[in-house]
């Protein structure tokens, strides 16, 4: 019995040795590659239990003795805490890195923050750092959004199309939560737009065109971003379409048709009015009509009751015929 107690024991103590074995020969080199470099971790806290809630812990690793390396001290559980948040460790040690060579005071979690602002817009914490030390240049209007030129318009009418470049530094204390490239490029526009429109001629514009990127420059247009102005720069202006001669042409042409069409209105009242006077012509003239054939009645009445004679009625004739022939005389011959 006690023999066979041994042997339990034994296979027991075999199979612990043998799962040590393969947990030390899986992660010594990371273990060792990590001591060697001054960057130690713990076997079984840090690489055993980074594996268990699948991390990728070489990575881990590796990214401290980076940053130890470059004399930065993060602790292994900051940069795993990073990873399971979704942000990209790698990066964020560069990162660190070129903001000590360039004397730029960023610590661990701001760079964290600024990887994590930047995550999904193609850009990297990496450039947002390389940007704060070396300033780079932004195209307004962006070509890639398909104009090449901001359009305004001067107070006489003329449009003046300007191009313009934007020098800018990222402000890594504003860059969390701050706007991005597209709110300088629109308040850039904006302000072009604005400085063009307040001029009163087109040669005002041509004569100084510096004016415009002071003007722009004096508003302030990089409150709430992540970048810092340091200049605007006017790179072609030229100059387009008379907008005033067209809107003029426009208007011309609206008042044009305005007057036709009252014009039209005012000849259909007239047509409506002529052919109205016309029906009480021919109403009149039926009338009329009416009346004359009364005439013989009332004389056949005149004659049966004696009120009117042969002789008168003669005379009447004679007056009629006599009426007919000086009007026949006094009307031209229209025999031609």
């Amino acid at each position: 019995m006690p023999s066979n107690m041994f042997l339990v024991f034994a296979v027991v103590g075999l199979i612990v040795l043998l799962v040590l074995g393969g947990i030390v020969i899986s992660f010594f080199s990371v273990w060792l590659r990590a001591l060697l470099a001054e960057a130690p971790v713990r076997l079984f806290s840090d690489l055993v239990a980074m594996r268990l809630r699948r991390v990728p812990y070489a990575l881990i690793v590796d990214t401290r003795i980076t940053a130890r390396k470059a004399d930065i001290i993060i602790s292994v559980k900051d940069i795993e805490a990073h990873y399971l948040a979704g942000g990209n460790v790698v990066p964020t040690v560069q990162a660190l890195i070129a903001a000590q060579k360039a004397g730029i005071t960023l610590d661990w979690q701001r760079a964290c923050a600024i990887d994590l602002a930047t995550k999904g817009s193609g850009k990297s914490v990496v450039e947002a750092v390389r940007t704060s030390v070396d300033p780079k240049v932004i195209d307004c209007p962006n070509p890639d959004q398909g104009r090449i030129t901001i359009d305004g318009v001067a107070k006489d009418g003329i449009q003046v199309k300007v191009r313009a470049r934007v020098t800018v530094r990222t402000n890594l204390d504003r860059f969390v939560g701050g706007a991005k490239e597209e709110t300088i490029i629109a308040r850039v526009g904006e302000g072009i737009v604005n400085t063009i429109g307040s001029s009163e001629s087109y040669k005002a514009v041509l004569e100084s065109p510096d004016s415009i990127s002071k003007n722009v420059l004096n508003r302030g247009l990089d409150v709430g971003t992540a970048f810092e102005i340091l200049s605007i720069d006017i790179a072609d202006v030229d100059i387009g379409e008379n907008v005033g001669a067209k809107l003029q042409e426009a208007q011309a042409e609206a008042n044009k048709s305005i007057a036709q069409a009252q014009a039209e209105i005012r000849r259909a009242a007239a047509v409506a009015l002529e052919q109205e006077m016309k029906a009480r012509v021919q109403e009149m003239q039926a009338k009329v009509v009416a009346a004359e054939a009364e005439v013989p009645l009332a004389m056949a009445e005149a004659f049966r009751s004696g009120r009117l004679g042969v002789m008168d009625y003669y005379k009447m004739q004679n007056i009629q015929s006599d009426t007919e022939m000086r009007s026949s005389i006094a009307k031209p011959d229209d025999k031609k």
